[in-house]
């Protein structure tokens, strides 16, 4: 007998077809794996073409390797472990940023310098050579701001936010007209790197803007970075636990980046110092390793300071040997390495002190603990007073949640727990 009513369709039923359009939409760690095979195929594609214009050189490909592994590698680990962070995502987008406008550059020197001009797509390269730059110099203080759960501070900064991404639009506009104006007129000129050498007509505004909304534009820009900044330093004051922790992370790895980017400029030093920021920023989102940072910037501190010393040190020495004392330039030098190789180690230790009592003061007092401990431990026979001390030692140390102790008398069978 025929009922009335709706039928249900045939075929899976809502829940099963809603699970099975879940399963069949890539998950965001999928796509990570995959945004991180296109950045290898573009650091490759980017090598490949730098082989073919003879610019292959060991310093690019030091580039190219500290770039993948460095942010590309950061980012694809935090996008694949914290999905929803956001910072993970815009690394990969920093690094693809980076090889676009790096592979673009060499195409263009391909086309328009070695002669091979019947290559596809070879506008477009330049274009992309003279501004993919900017999007990725304008993503480093959305890291800064979003670090480390990837969220916004607050809501106000929402529309600070959009103000800086107004204002790198702006910008974008006048470097885009730039480049697109030699490309429309066909008169396309680059250098060795790609930069275009010629100029056209740019359009309305953009052809003679005022000096003052450049001079607005840039202040604007370095407010908003600079504010960034100090936001993150006052977090850091206010902050406590892990939350302090992993912004010591940031400062430390912004400050070895920092001393790194002005080492290169006085002394021309390759450019992998600069992947400390990534890393340190890695360590601090994924938490690993977390408490180390104390430690690590209390021997970074002292090793640099002992660094500057021996080699003040050293220098006096040879200047003393060689100009006061007069003795020859060989043996000055053999003195002089003896003389800082001996003071080393009993720099180091002071220094380390030193260090520790100024900036790792927790280790420095638990060090100073155990170590008194230590030297009445060796005068004590009372088992009870041995007990007592050693709870006490390792409250101040460690200051645990809980402390037990069992001990085990020789008269007794000790009890199994289970």
């Amino acid at each position: 007998m025929f009922m009335g009513g709706a039928q249900r369709p045939s075929g899976r039923p809502p829940a099963a077809a809603k699970a099975g359009a879940r399963r069949i939409a890539p998950s965001l760690p999928t796509v990570a794996a995959v945004v991180g095979c296109v950045v290898l195929a573009l650091v490759a594609a980017d090598l490949s073409l730098a082989g073919l214009i003879h610019q292959l050189t060991p310093h690019r490909i030091l580039l190219g390797g500290t770039l993948v592994v460095a942010f590309g590698g950061v980012g694809l680990v935090v996008a694949r472990r914290q999905p929803r962070n956001r910072i993970g995502w815009i690394l990969l987008g920093f690094v693809i940023l980076l090889a676009l406008f790096g592979g673009a550059g060499l195409y263009a020197v391909l086309v328009y310098r070695v002669g091979h001009r019947g290559l596809p797509f070879a506008p477009v390269a330049v274009v992309l050579a003279n501004t993919a730059w900017l999007p990725a110099l304008a993503s480093a203080p959305l890291v800064i701001l979003l670090f480390p759960d990837g969220k916004l501070p607050g809501a106000r900064w929402r529309w600070v936010l959009w103000v800086y991404a107004g204002l790198v639009a702006c910008v974008m506009a006048v470097v885009a007209a730039n480049a697109i104006a030699p490309v429309a007129e066909h008169d396309i000129r680059v250098d060795s790197s790609g930069n275009l050498t010629s100029s056209g007509r740019l359009p309305g505004w953009l052809a003679d803007p005022p000096a003052w909304i450049g001079a607005v534009v840039v202040v604007l820009l370095v407010g908003i970075a600079l504010s960034i900044v100090g936001r993150q330093v006052l977090s850091w004051r206010q902050a406590t636990g892990e939350r302090r922790q992993q912004l010591k992370w940031l400062a430390f790895g912004a400050a070895v980046t920092v001393v790194w980017l002005i080492g290169m400029l006085l002394f021309n030093l390759p450019l992998v110092g600069i992947a400390a920021l990534p890393v340190s920023m890695g360590i601090a989102i994924l938490k690993y390793r977390l408490y180390d940072i104390d430690r690590i910037i209390s021997r970074t501190l002292a090793y640099a300071i002992v660094t500057g010393l021996l080699v003040g040190a050293y220098a006096g020495l040879v200047l003393l040997a060689t100009r006061v004392l007069a003795f020859s330039g060989t043996i000055a030098v053999a003195a002089s390495t003896l003389a800082a190789a001996a003071l080393f180690n009993p720099l180091r230790r002071r220094v380390q002190r030193g260090v520790d009592r100024r900036f790792n003061r927790a280790r420095y007092d638990a060090d100073q603990t155990v170590a008194a401990f230590a030297a009445r431990l060796k005068d004590a026979v009372d088992l009870d007073s041995v007990r007592d001390d050693l709870t006490e030692v390792v409250q101040q140390a460690l200051e645990p949640a809980h402390i037990s102790l069992w001990v085990s008398r020789p008269d007794r069978r000790p009890a199994r727990s289970r």
